[in-house]
């Protein structure tokens, strides 16, 4: 089985978890960062575009993704648009989705629900065996992670 899991925002970083290989078989990030004239509409079609082909290429059986915090101001569209846009395509395509909050996926990928954002890069490169990018890919590579421990728990 193959879980998605997308730390969506701006640059919204993405990883793919194998259960059978339990490794990430690909991560990074999408920058969705609008140009100068650019409405968030156009930010919102560009994120339906790649979500839409990584899910064609890549066989993807359930999608995860980290709750969106509403702190108000274009962060919060943003974010809740683009999770919108994970929620409508994964029905429209009927892939399983789920949420999971931040301070859940802090304490599942380092041991502390209050982890700062190296905590879980650090974490996140001992599993890759890599360096991140930066923290959205960290945290989508824990993301993933933590989708396949919610689908082998979820009867829990």
């Amino acid at each position: 089985m193959k879980i998605l899991g997308i730390d969506a925002a701006s640059k919204t970083g993405y990883a793919i978890y194998n259960s059978k290989k339990k490794k990430i078989i690909t991560s990074g990030i999408i920058d969705l960062t609008k140009k100068r004239g650019e409405s968030s509409g156009i930010l919102f079609l560009k994120f339906r575009i790649w979500l839409t082909s990584i899910l064609n290429k890549n066989k993807i059986s359930f999608v995860i993704y980290e709750q969106s915090h509403h702190r108000g101001g274009a962060s919060t569209e943003i974010g809740v648009n683009l999770t919108g846009r994970i929620q409508e395509i994964c029905t429209e395509r009927k892939i399983e989705y789920t949420t999971v909050h931040t301070a859940t996926l802090k304490k599942f990928a380092t041991g502390n629900g209050r982890a700062e954002k190296d905590d879980m890069k650090k974490e996140a490169e001992k599993f890759i065996n890599r360096k991140v990018i930066d923290d959205n890919e960290a945290d989508a590579i824990h993301i993933a992670r933590y989708g396949n421990y919610f689908i082998k728990n979820k009867g829990e």
